[in-house]
């Protein structure tokens, strides 16, 4: 429990003592030097739109956000922040002064998309819809993370604890969180106490991260001709067995758990019998225990669909198989009393939103994982068809999100 001093250009509030409490976050809401920030969050939301439309109309597939991330480096300068720099993996990072030293909070979303190189990003608008690949994960939890700093600058609200802002690489597709892995183990090691991720849209908290293996499966051969060498173990056709039992698959409901065949590649010509042929593949639970048997049942099934090539053909040990892990993002979950999640509820209800709370493969898997206090957020309004071409927006009430975020800010950055 501390004093936080709130003032906004024009408004001077008196100091107010409060707890991470539902009470306590009420009690700040009503403060008038918040309240002119919430205000303020609400009447610019025009800008913080257009903000996730620039953004999402800069590049940046897996492994090259380098653009992107210099638009949010300019942007965190241009807004005021402190030391802006970028650390050695492409996370761009601003800093905030607090009146004290403690808590340290974090607040970051991410730069990449799942789509590649190439990829038309320019985004289209009809009234309230906007559409375009990547328009809400995670262009809007950029555009919301902007504007809880502008807002804040804007009005001069402080708080008790200093908040760097981080628009993080590496959270999509093979990613590995490499953004996060930097964040916490070398670039801010041991300084972060709190952590909050904005990732895509809608307003619901996230305090279990599910967690992931992703693996590249290759088969492979000596090939040969089509009618030539025809009799001879296909690796594309061990790729078929394996994807056939993958696809057979009778998973429990609870824990949830999920498995897809994401990517399949391989092949020299149509008459060519292939010298590889590979897939990947993502294994999901937020039980570490359920991630762990549905890793077994994949090496089972990729070694059985190699045997049953060479089985069929009669050449044993033609057809071999390499399983590389790509992906390993931890599982892991809140307590649901923890102060982090109850805080984060406690803004909702102040706020007059639902805020459902879900489970998520997001940057906070990471912290999770290290038992640091760690949630994920939507940004507001609501998002359709998410990792496609046809990937939509609806800014109706899109504001409750920014204000959302904001109060949670302001909330969590206080001891």
């Amino acid at each position: 429990m501390t004093a936080l001093a709130l003032a906004v250009t024009g408004i001077l509030a008196t100091p107010v003592t409060r707890a991470q409490s539902p009470g306590g976050v009420a009690t700040l809401a009503r403060q008038p030097a918040v309240r002119a920030a919430l205000d303020t969050a609400r009447t610019s939301e025009p800008q913080t739109i257009a903000d996730q439309i620039r953004f999402c109309e800069v590049p940046a597939p897996p492994f090259k956000e380098a653009d992107r991330a210099g638009l949010l480096r300019a942007e965190f300068s241009r807004l005021g922040l402190l030391n802006v720099r970028q650390d050695r993996a492409g996370n761009v990072l601003g800093d905030r002064r607090g009146e004290g030293s403690r808590p340290r909070l974090v607040i970051a979303a991410h730069l990449d998309t799942v789509f590649p190189e190439g990829t038309d990003v320019r985004v289209a608008r009809q009234g309230n819809v906007l559409r375009g690949p990547g328009i809400g994960d995670n262009c809007r939890g950029l555009a919301v993370l902007v504007a809880i700093v502008r807002v804040m600058q804007q009005t001069g609200v402080q708080t008790t604890g200093p908040v760097t802002f981080v628009a993080n690489v590496g959270e999509e597709g093979l990613g590995d969180l490499r953004g996060m892995k930097a964040l916490f183990g070398e670039t801010l090691k041991d300084q972060i106490e709190r952590f909050v991720s904005i990732d895509n849209a809608g307003i619901h908290v996230s305090a279990t991260g599910t967690g992931s293996h992703r693996y590249r499966v290759t088969f492979r051969g000596p090939g040969g001709h089509s009618f030539a060498q025809f009799g001879m173990a296909n690796p594309a056709d061990a790729l078929g067995r394996a994807i056939a039992k993958i696809a057979d698959w009778q998973i429990a409901s609870t824990p949830r758990t999920t498995f897809n065949v994401g990517r399949i590649g391989g092949g020299t010509s149509v008459n060519s019998i292939p010298t590889e042929a590979w897939m990947e593949v993502d294994l999901r639970s937020s039980d570490a225990g359920a991630l762990t048997a549905l890793d077994v049942k994949l090496q089972q099934a990729v070694e059985a669909a190699a045997a049953e090539e060479n089985a069929r053909w009669g050449t044993p040990r033609m057809i071999s198989v390499t399983r590389e892990l790509v992906g390993d993002r931890p599982a892991g979950a809140l307590p649901m009393d923890a102060p982090i999640l109850t805080t984060a509820q406690a803004v909702a209800r102040t706020l007059g939103v639902p805020a459902a709370v879900s489970e998520s493969s997001s940057d906070a898997n990471l912290p999770i994982s290290l038992r640091i206090p760690a949630i994920s957020i939507g940004g507001g309004g609501r998002s359709f068809d998410s990792h496609t071409p046809s990937e939509t927006f609806d800014t109706t009430d899109s504001w409750k999100g920014t204000q959302y975020g904001l109060l949670l800010t302001l909330a969590l950055a206080e001891p």
